[in-house]
Order: structure tokens, then C-alpha cells, then sequence
């Protein structure tokens, strides 16, 4: 919850506006001001002031106890002209929330925290638990000292200025890790949750039992519970009282699989007793390794003061991380085009592959560290490979296109060289033809299709085809890749197949570099049209039999009239 004070009508006008944006996360302090920070410190994850600096700063202060756990705080000035990450910028979340309170009301966001300040990722903010000496090893890598990342769980991680190899004595180091380890001084531990336990219990089977063997079996293997990610076991003990509540006491989720999915599995330690009560050999084990991974720590059962049988089992294993391909859309160009997700999905990459001239759009975006692959035009399933490739290597990869990646663009390529050993996930952009509609008018109001005109790896008679199609079926057309200096008269020839059922006076719009700084478009007619003025940089759209210019826009019925609500 964020609490949100004022002082003057202004204030509240500006409180009162992020309110109304964000219902249910938002709770609204009045009376004196003193009181209403100190309810909302108490009571909220974040606060956001409508007041001065220097007066949160004295209500705020006898209320720090530690940064851990003591609210985001941000203030707003009463111009509303800028958002101030006062307190909490990492562990708090002001320094996002200062940014999020700075697009909604139109502020500037001031982040003043050093990491975030030079576009290094803060060790604190990676969504890893960490250990050790977080300052240190932070001042070392703004400085530009030599941090050495030893890496013995493999994990995808942002991009970090880090030496890959082993620490030498006395330096800075960065260690991902699920061991227990003592720290050394400069050291910070990265925490991955790269362990899965399998757990298998009798009904009725005590938590403090289920927990004290999961806790034992974790320290006795020197494996730290703070990468525990999860237990596991069968769908048929999804409910059972004991592994539901040591689940919720170790602060992760209970996975269940059935009965099938785990006797598929193959084991060391099958059972007979497991087979006869759920269906499936192994429990414990086969939860654990039923997608993949390491097994560390195979079954063993928990033991009872009194000697009676044991109610619970339970094996360890590491599953490492697994790579992530983003596949975004850079949009057509212009920056203020570029979503909000891509630009967060580059900064997050800690391996960038693009087309050399789509990077040099976004180079700056890039945070300090990041290794861009580059290559340039014709490379299209070189670079899918590569990216699938670093992927494939446990980073955090992103592969870029223009526009929306999954039209024309790298997703298609990357996605059949990808399998399931990979996270992927799809970034949309702004398409050529949604950037050119939008400067021609409206000339997609309705059904509409776009086809590229490269016979380079698609067959004439297949475009032809397909341009037929759309001819008959009277449906707006969007020509993408439309003539180059080689391919000369396919765009003359899809013209005329439209024309042959669409009047010369049918609007088109052509549209070169749409967005970007040297944009130019013009509406003229199917009959008048002069292919020779088109090139590669170029989107043709061409209207259908209900498509009118306006006040010299294409605009296209949406074809069918508004109707009234009956009364």
C-alpha cells in the first residue's frame, strides 16, 4: 500500500490525481501532517509526500530503523515539477515508485542512489537474496575497479561490469552460489533459488517432522535454505496439512505433479509403498528431478524421538537456471515509439543481439557491461542462432528487430531454433504499417492484411496468390519491402492485380521512414502511382472499394453503422 500525504490544495490536487490512478493501492492520510506520515510509515510499503524535502526528512527520521525493511519515500513539490527518491531507493522501491509518480503526473524523476544514477544494476536489486558486503563490493564496481563474478550455480543476470573467473585474495568478488560458505571480506554472495525438494509424507504427517527434515537435509548437504525454491510432490498430498504449512514457513511454493509425471521419472530409489498408496514408485525423488536437473541429495526419511516409523521423505536437487531470449520490438524508429517493456527488457539483457544498425538505435539504453553481438544486413538466422545460442548458456539474452519482432522480423527465425531448455518471451512493438497508418489517417478501419513483396525466400507465385486473394476479397493491403533496386517490377505487378478489381481513383498511401527524423508520406491514387518513387524504406498501403480521402486523409469505413441501445 502507498500512503499518500498533502499539506496545501495543491499537494492534495496532485495526491487526489494519483489516487484516482491507481485505486486499491493508494490510501489517502489526512490531518495534521506530523500524524498522517507517522499512521502511513507504520502502516504502508511506500509513502509519497506532497510536502518539502526538509520537512519529510525531519518527520521521517526518528522513524529509520533499518533499510531493509523501513517504506520507500518520495517526495513531490508543489509545483508537481519533480519526484524525489528520498528514502528506500532500492529496498523500499522509491527510486521506481519516484519514476512511476513522475509519468503520471508529469514530474521529473530525481534519483540521486550512485548505481542507478550510472545505469548499473544495484547488487541489492537483482531479485536475489544477497549476503556480505553489498556497499563495498557497489563502490568497487562504480569506481571501475576489477570485481570478479565466480559463478558456481549458472544463472541469468543483467548486465554487471564483472570479470568472469576466479577471485584472487583480497579482491572484490561476486559469488552466485547455493553453497554455504563462509564469507570472505569484499565478498558479496548471490543467492540463486536454484534448489528443489521433493517431499513425500503419510497422511497426517507433522510440519515440524516435514520441516525438520527439509532444514536437516539442507544443512547437513551444506546447501542454503535462502535458494530453496520450492518443495515438490504428488498432486495426491496437494492438500496435506503438514506440507501445505512447512511450504508457507519456508516461504515458498508446494508444486504438485501427478501421479503419471512422476513415475515417468527414473530414479535411484524406487519404492513399492509409494507405488501402492499414490501410483507412482518415488515421491520424494521423482518430484525433485521431474524437470530436470541435479540430484544432490538423494531420499532419505526424517527420524522420530520415539522411534515410530517415519511420516516423511525427501531428496535435494539443483536445477540451474535457465537462459531467457526477449524478443523485442524496437518499433519503427522514433524513441518515444518504444515501449516502456522493450526499453526495461534491453536494460535487463546482459547479452544484446541485433542487426547493427537496429543497435545503434538503442546503444545508449544499454547498461554498462552488456555484450552486444552485432551484425549486418542478411544475417537473420546467424543471429537467431546466436542469440538462441547465449540463451542456451544461462543469460539473460535480448534479440532485437524493428517494429514488432514477430512480423517480418527475428521471432520467427529464433523461435524455430529455440526449444524448451530456454524462457522466451515476446516483446510487441509498433509496426511499419501501424506507424504508417497513423500518419495517413485511417486507412486500417477495417479488415486488412499485409504482405511483403521479397521474393527472396518466398516464391512469386505464392505473393501473387496471395495478392489475388486480397484483390477479391476487397481488403485493405499493406505492401511491405515494395521495390528495390533489384527487385524492380513486383510492386508495378501487385498494382495492377488490384487494380484489376479496385477503380484507379482508390486511395494509396505511401509512407517512407515512418517516424523517424526524415519521414515523408503522400495519398495518391491506384492509378496514378509511380512504383519508381518507392524503395526498401518504404510502406505501401493501398485502400479498399469503400476507402475515401478526407481533408487529404485515408480514412476506411469501419462498415457498419452505430445503433442506438434499444430504451
Amino acid at each position: 500500500m502507498i500512503g499518500l500525504i498533502s499539506a496545501t490544495a495543491a499537494g492534495a490536487a496532485a495526491r487526489d490525481r494519483l489516487a484516482a490512478a491507481w485505486p486499491g493501492r493508494t490510501r489517502v492520510y489526512g490531518g495534521p501532517v506530523g500524524e498522517a506520515v507517522r499512521a502511513a510509515f507504520a502502516e504502508c510499503e511506500q509513502l509519497v509526500c506532497f510536502l518539502a524535502t526538509g520537512a519529510v526528512v525531519r518527520l521521517v527520521a526518528p522513524l529509520l530503523s533499518d533499510k531493509a525493511s523501513d517504506p520507500g519515500v518520495v517526495c513531490v513539490d508543489e509545483a508537481g515539477r519533480f519526484a524525489v527518491s528520498l528514502v528506500g531507493g532500492h529496498g523500499g522501491g522509491a527510486n521506481e515508485l519516484a519514476v512511476e509518480v513522475g509519468e503520471l503526473l508529469g514530474a521529473e524523476p530525481v534519483v540521486t542512489t550512485a548505481t542507478d544514477a550510472v545505469g548499473v544494476p544495484g547488487l541489492d536489486t537483482l531479485g536475489l537474496p544477497v549476503e556480505g558486503d553489498v556497499a563495498g563490493v557497489s563502490r568497487a564496481l562504480l569506481d571501475g575497479e576489477a570485481v570478479a563474478l565466480v559463478a558456481e550455480v549458472a544463472w541469468p543476470l543483467p548486465p554487471l561490469p564483472l570479470t568472469k573467473g576466479s577471485a584472487q585474495q583480497g579482491s572484490y568478488t561476486v559469488r552466485v552460489t547455493d553453497r554455504v560458505v563462509e564469507l570472505a571480506e569484499r565478498e558479496v554472495l548471490l543467492r540463486p533459488p536454484s534448489l528443489v525438494v521433493g517431499v513425500g509424507a503419510s497422511k497426517g504427517a507433522p510440519v515440524d517432522e516435514v520441516l525438520g527434515l527439509v532444514e536437516g537435509t539442507l544443512r547437513e548437504a551444506g546447501l542454503s535454505p535462502a535458494s530453496l525454491a520450492e518443495l515438490a510432490t504428488v498432486d495426491a498430498k496437494s492438500d496435506e496439512p503438514g506440507l501445505v504449512a512447512a511450504a508457507e514457513r519456508l516461504g515458498v511454493p508446494l508444486r504438485t505433479y501427478s501421479a503419471g509425471e512422476l513415475a515417468a521419472v527414473e530414479v535411484p530409489n524406487p519404492s513399492a509403498a509409494p507405488l501402492a498408496a499414490v501410483g507412482t514408485p518415488s515421491v520424494a525423488e521423482a518430484a525433485a528431478l521431474v524437470r530436470g536437473g541435479e540430484l544432490l541429495v538423494p531420499k532419505r526419511k526424517s527420524a522420530r524421538a520415539d522411534g515410530a516409523p517415519a511420516m516423511a521423505t525427501c531428496a535435494v536437487v539443483r536445477r540451474p537456471g535457465r537462459g531467457r531470449l526477449a524478443v523485442v520490438g524496437l518499433g519503427p524508429g522514433a524513441r518515444d515509439l518504444l515501449t516502456p517493456r522493450a526499453r526495461a527488457e534491453l536494460r535487463g539483457a546482459a547479452v544484446l543481439v541485433g542487426l547493427d544498425q537496429y543497435v545503434d538505435q538503442i546503444r545508449d539504453l544499454l547498461r554498462p557491461g552488456t555484450l552486444v553481438l552485432e551484425s549486418g544486413l542478411g544475417a537473420e538466422e546467424e543471429r537467431a542462432r546466436t542469440a538462441v545460442a547465449e540463451a542456451r548458456r544461462g543469460h539473460a539474452v535480448a534479440l532485437i528487430g524493428s517494429g514488432d519482432a514477430g512480423v517480418y522480423a527475428m521471432a520467427s527465425p529464433a523461435l524455430a531454433e529455440a526449444s524448451d531448455d530456454i524462457d522466451v518471451v515476446g516483446v510487441p512493438g509498433v509496426t511499419a504499417a501501424l506507424a504508417a497508418a497513423a500518419i495517413l489517417g485511417a486507412p486500417l478501419g477495417h479488415d486488412h492484411v499485409s504482405i511483403s513483396l521479397s521474393d527472396l525466400h518466398t516464391p512469386w507465385e505464392v505473393i501473387e496468390r496471395r495478392v489475388r486473394a486480397a484483390a477479391e476479397a476487397d481488403i485493405v493491403v499493406t505492401f511491405y519491402n515494395p521495390r528495390s533496386r533489384g527487385r524492380d517490377w513486383q510492386l508495378p505487378k501487385a498494382l495492377a492485380i488490384l487494380a484489376g478489381h479496385r477503380e484507379p481513383a482508390t486511395p494509396v498511401g505511401v509512407v517512407r521512414n515512418a517516424s523517424r527524423s526524415d519521414e515523408s508520406s503522400r495519398v495518391t491514387t491506384l492509378g496514378s502511382l509511380d512504383a519508381a518513387t518507392v524503395d526498401m524504406m518504404t510502406v505501401v498501403t493501398v485502400g479498399n472499394t469503400a476507402t475515401r480521402q478526407i481533408a487529404g486523409r485515408m480514412v476506411t469505413p469501419r462498415g457498419y453503422r452505430w445503433q442506438e441501445e434499444p430504451k
